[in-house]
């Protein structure tokens, strides 16, 4: 057994048996290896819970960190203006979790201890929506927060275009130029001819007239179709903006109640 998969194995023992395995495995060691071991940290009971879902039910571990990635993909896309599902994937990801906790409050309760449930999520969340995976997944050592706004660091928001498509260059110009009636040499012009430039000149206006009244409800059409994927995007980007904020409020409201716990039971034990 190679040194790294040694440690793996310590990280997979009972939380109580850490430092005992960790202190036999740093003597079986030399050099390096053995400095390195010497110098792990035990985890907390809630990081001891998450790396035993890593290493005892993977898949639901798994399953959470494709649900994170996908969530994330979503904020994202819906904050570049793209198409995104983000509640579809807000609610995968908090199903995935879910089952996780049940995994980790299984395998925590079959050893004995009882970490915190929302402490777990929590972590879940954090390390589904990090950047890049975790180096070491199954070796956490501390409970994790959820990062936020700050996970989405570095994304400008995309805006749409302003502007619909320009219209068209250049008007086309009229066909030909009206005819006009010319004298024939004096006796052979006719007054049928002269009604007949009238008429064509007629027409002629007309066409034009028809002809610029379609360009303009076509620009109309093109100017109303951008303004509506503007709106659909600051709409996109608002709903992403707004489910980041809400679970920002989440975590502090989890933070706040945590606080108030711990000092109950503070104040109880005096």
């Amino acid at each position: 057994m190679s040194a790294d998969e040694a440690v793996d194995d310590l990280y997979r023992q009972p939380l109580g048996e850490f430092t005992r395995a960790r202190n036999a495995l740093a003597k079986s060691l030399g050099g390096a290896d053995a400095k390195r071991v010497r110098a792990l940290e035990k985890p907390t009971v809630v990081a001891w819970a998450v790396n035993q879902v890593y290493w005892r039910a993977r898949a639901a571990f798994d399953r959470v960190m494709k649900a994170g990635a996908e969530l994330r993909k979503a904020q994202l896309n819906a904050l570049q203006g793209k198409a995104a599902d983000v509640r579809g994937a807000t609610d995968a990801h908090r199903r995935a979790i879910a089952d996780a906790v049940a995994e980790a409050d299984r395998i925590a309760a079959d050893a004995g201890s009882k970490p915190s449930p929302d402490a777990v999520a929590r972590t879940f969340e954090a390390l589904s929506l990090a950047a890049s995976p975790p180096d070491a997944p199954g070796r956490l050592t501390d409970a994790l927060q959820p990062a936020g706004f700050e996970a989405l660091a570095g994304i400008t928001p995309t805006k749409s275009a302003a502007h619909g498509p320009a219209g068209p260059a250049h008007h086309a110009r009229a066909d030909a130029e009206p005819r006009e009636a010319r004298a024939r040499a004096g006796h052979a012009a006719k007054a049928g001819a002269r009604q007949d430039a009238k008429t064509a000149r007629a027409r002629e206006a007309e066409a034009r007239k028809r002809e610029a009244e379609e360009r303009e409800a076509a620009a109309a059409a093109r100017k109303r179709e951008a303004e509506l994927h503007k709106a659909d995007a600051v709409v996109a980007r608002a709903e992403a903006t707004e489910k980041l904020a809400r679970a920002s409020w989440e975590h502090a409201h989890d933070a706040l109640l945590e606080a108030r716990r711990k000092r109950d039971e503070l104040k109880r034990a005096r």
